[in-house]
C-alpha cells in the first residue's frame, strides 16, 4: 500500500527519469557533433592540409639547397610526405624540365602549373598566405571543377614547384558522418534508454523501499527495519534510517513515560489541592462546635453568670473537656496527614498480636466496665505476624473505641483472629445498630459521620477509620466493615509469620 503511495506522489518514477536524461544527454551530445563537424569539420581539415604543404614545402626547399632533389632519399621522404597527406607534387626547372614529381596525373599537374606560371590573374582564388617564395590559396580547377588547396612558388635554386590536395571529399565526408552518427545515435539512445532503465530500476527498488520504510516511520510503525547490505550511500542511508527509527522509538517512549507521570501528577496535586480544601472545610466546620462551647462558658464565666462554686466548676470542666476533645482532633488530623502525604516511616518487625490485643483490651478495662459491655476474646496462644507494631496498635484501638461507644443490646463485644500461613485477620464485632446501606461504603472518610448527635456525645471526630484506612493501605494490607445480624464487624489484615506455641 504505501508503495503505490509513493509511486502517486512521484509523477515520473527515478528509472524514467535516468532514461529521459540519458536520452537528453545522448541527442545533446549528438546535435553538438553534428554542429561542430558541420561547422568546423572543413576548416580543420583545411587547416591539417596547410600544414602538411607547408612541410612538404620545407622538405622540397631543404632538398633544393642541398642539390639532392634527384636524390634516392629525397625520394622516399616526398614519397612518405605524399602518402600521408594525400598529396600531388610537381617540381620543375627555368627550362620546363621534370625534376622531381609525385602525383596520380602527371599531366593535369603539368597544365596547373602552366596555369600558375602564365595566367595566374585569370584563375579565382582564395589566398590563404602569400610570401616572397609561394602562395598558399584555395582554387577551383577550370578543367575538372576540383576544389584544391594548394601551393605553388620557386625554390632558392629557381626551380618551380606546385602542390595541391583536393578539398572535394571533405563535404561529402562530412555530410557521411553525420548520417552515420545520426544512425548511430538513435540506435545508441533505444539500447542505452533500455539499459538506463533496467539498471535504475535495480538502483531504485532499494531508495522505494527506502521510502516505503520512512512513510511507516512517519506512521509510527517502529518496526520497519531496512534489510539491505549495499556498502554505498543507499546502505548507508538504510543504516541511518533503521538507526533513526530506534531513537524515535525510545524518544516517544520515553515523552509518553514522561506524559504519564506529568499527567500523574497534576491528578496528585489536584487530588492533594482538592484534598487541602476538603481538610479545611471538614477542620473548619469540626472546630466550629468546641470553640463556641468554650467561648460561650469562658463568656459566662467572665461575666459572673453563676456565682456558685458548683456551677463555675461545671463550666469549667465544660470548657476542659471541649479543649481536650479539640486536642485530640488536631492531634489526629496530625497523624492522618503525616500518613496520608507519606511522612511516616514503617517500621516493619515480626510481634505477637495477640499480646497487643490483650494489652489494649486490659488499657480500655475501665472505659468498658463503665458501658457494661462483655468483651469476648478467646484466643490465647501466640500469633505472630509481620508489620509497624505501632501502627497496628492504632488500628485496633480504633475499632475497639468505635465497638465501645456504638455497642449496645446485648452489648457484647468478640474479637476473633483467623489466621493462615498468609494472612491474619483480626475482627472486631459490636452488637447495637447496623450502618445504613448508604453509609456504609463511605464510612472510611474523613469526617464521616452516621450519627454526627451520636459521635459528638463521646467526643467523636470522624478521623479513626480514616487513619484506619491510611495505614492499611500504606502496608498494603486489606480492611473493610460488614453488617451482620445483630451488630456491626470491622476487620483488619495482616501479614502472618511463623506461628509460636508457647
Amino acid at each position: 500500500m504505501s508503495r503505490k503511495i509513493c509511486k502517486k506522489r512521484t509523477k515520473i518514477s527515478i528509472s524514467w527519469q535516468f532514461a529521459l536524461i540519458f536520452a537528453l544527454l545522448t541527442i545533446g551530445t549528438i546535435f553538438f557533433f553534428l554542429v561542430v563537424n558541420t561547422i568546423f569539420l572543413k576548416r580543420f581539415y583545411i587547416y591539417n592540409k596547410e600544414k602538411a604543404l607547408r612541410d612538404a614545402y620545407a622538405s622540397v626547399e631543404a632538398a633544393a639547397v642541398n642539390s639532392s632533389l634527384d636524390s634516392e632519399e629525397f625520394d622516399q621522404k616526398l614519397t612518405s610526405t605524399v602518402l600521408r597527406y594525400n598529396i600531388d607534387v610537381i617540381v620543375v626547372d627555368v627550362d620546363s624540365e621534370m625534376v622531381a614529381f609525385k602525383c596520380k596525373d602527371l599531366e593535369s599537374m603539368k597544365l596547373a602549373l602552366w596555369d600558375k606560371v602564365f595566367m595566374e590573374e585569370n584563375i579565382p582564388e582564395q589566398v590563404v598566405e602569400q610570401t616572397e617564395n609561394y602562395k598558399l590559396s584555395i582554387t577551383t580547377d577550370r578543367r575538372t571543377g576540383i576544389e584544391y588547396i594548394e601551393m605553388w612558388g620557386y625554390l632558392s635554386n629557381e626551380n618551380i614547384f606546385l602542390m595541391r590536395s583536393a578539398l572535394q571529399s571533405i563535404e561529402e565526408s562530412a555530410r557521411i558522418t553525420n548520417k552515420f552518427m545520426e544512425n548511430v545515435g538513435l540506435l545508441a539512445i533505444v539500447i542505452g534508454t533500455i539499459i538506463i532503465l533496467l539498471l535504475s530500476r535495480r538502483i531504485a527498488k532499494p531508495i522505494l523501499e527506502l521510502a516505503d520504510i520512512s512513510d511507516r516511520v512517519r506512521n509510527l510503525d517502529f518496526e520497519a527495519r531496512y534489510e539491505g547490505h549495499q556498502k554505498n550511500e543507499i546502505g548507508l542511508l538504510g543504516h541511518n534510517i533503521n538507526k533513526m527509527s530506534e531513537e524515535l522509538k525510545q524518544t516517544i517512549s520515553e515523552l509518553k513515560v514522561a506524559n504519564v507521570k506529568l499527567k500523574q501528577d497534576i491528578e496528585k496535586k489536584e487530588k492533594l489541592e482538592e484534598m487541602r480544601s476538603e481538610f479545611l472545610s471538614n477542620v473548619s466546620h469540626e472546630l466550629k462546635t468546641p470553640i463556641s462551647i468554650i467561648q460561650g462558658y469562658a463568656e459566662g464565666l467572665s461575666e459572673g453568670i453563676s456565682e456558685d462554686k458548683e456551677s463555675r466548676d461545671y463550666y469549667c470542666s465544660v470548657i476542659l473537656d471541649e479543649a481536650g476533645k479539640m486536642n485530640t482532633m488536631v492531634k489526629r488530623l496530625l497523624t492522618l496527614n503525616e500518613l496520608e502525604f507519606g511522612q511516616d516511616n514503617v517500621n516493619m518487625e515480626r510481634f505477637d498480636i495477640v499480646t497487643l490485643i490483650n494489652n489494649r483490651l486490659q488499657a480500655a478495662d475501665i472505659m468498658i466496665k463503665q458501658n457494661d459491655i462483655n468483651v469476648i476474646f478467646e484466643s490465647k496462644m501466640p500469633i505472630y505476624v509481620w508489620g509497624d507494631e505501632f501502627k497496628a496498635e492504632e488500628v485496633f484501638t480504633n475499632y475497639l473505641s468505635n465497638a465501645i461507644n456504638h455497642c449496645s443490646g446485648e452489648k457484647r463485644i468478640e474479637i476473633k483472629i483467623d489466621s493462615d500461613k498468609d494472612k491474619a485477620r483480626i475482627s472486631v464485632f459490636n452488637t447495637g445498630e447496623n450502618i445504613p446501606e448508604d453509609s456504609i461504603g463511605h464510612i472510611f472518610e474523613k469526617f464521616f459521620k452516621v450519627d454526627k448527635a451520636r459521635t459528638r456525645e463521646y467526643g467523636g471526630s470522624g478521623i479513626g477509620l480514616s487513619i484506619v484506612k491510611a495505614i492499611q493501605e500504606m502496608i498494603g494490607q486489606g480492611y473493610g466493615v460488614i453488617n451482620q445480624k445483630g451488630g456491626v464487624l470491622f476487620w483488619f489484615e495482616m501479614e502472618a509469620a511463623k506461628i509460636k506455641n508457647d
